[in-house]
């Protein structure tokens, strides 16, 4: 996953390498530091942001190491999913509890379905449904798409994937 944190630093020599060391220690990966090293805080420490990607398990050590440290944490932002994928359900959609399919593929912890467009012409006609799904990796959200396959046969729902367009995108 990919972390974005604001932290606050004391205007000391060493700090931003301690507040640095803790990805390092729990196998983060840097990717920017912007140190604000002009500005200052209301509490007159020094603003500095961080990104860097982490395995989801890792993240609470590294806030743990930061808080040991006297690192003050003002924000933190995840990004968990970077994989995208879109299937197209047909079938009796809602009278086979669709929050039953959407629970089944949020509740894996990889994967979960970030958007529903749902079309019902008729009462006791089939409907179809769009689903955006977001998975960790290629390979969670392929297991996603497979859990969803499954659980469509068991509902006698038929599944159309995966939805490209012509540049590739979904």
């Amino acid at each position: 996953m990919r972390v974005s944190m604001d932290i606050e630093l004391k205007d000391i020599p060493g700090q931003l390498l301690l507040a640095l060391r803790p990805v390092s220690e729990f196998k983060g990966n840097l990717i920017s530091v912007v140190h604000h090293h002009e500005k200052r805080t209301p509490r007159g420490t020094i603003p500095v942001n961080v990104v860097f990607e982490t395995k989801p398990d890792n993240l609470n050590s590294i806030i743990s190491s930061l808080e040991d440290s006297d690192i003050g944490i003002a924000r933190i932002d995840e990004k968990r999913y970077f994989e995208h994928g879109a299937v197209i359900l047909i079938g009796h959609i809602v009278h086979t509890d669709i929050q039953d399919t959407i629970d089944t593929i949020d509740n894996t912890g990889y994967a979960e379905v970030v958007d529903l467009n749902l079309s019902m012409p008729k009462i006791k006609k089939p409907s179809s449904a769009s689903l955006k799904i977001d998975a960790v990796s290629k390979e969670h959200l392929a297991s996603a798409i497979e859990l969803l396959k499954e659980i469509a046969k068991k509902k006698d729902l038929l599944v159309i994937e995966p939805i490209k367009s012509e540049l590739g995108a979904v």
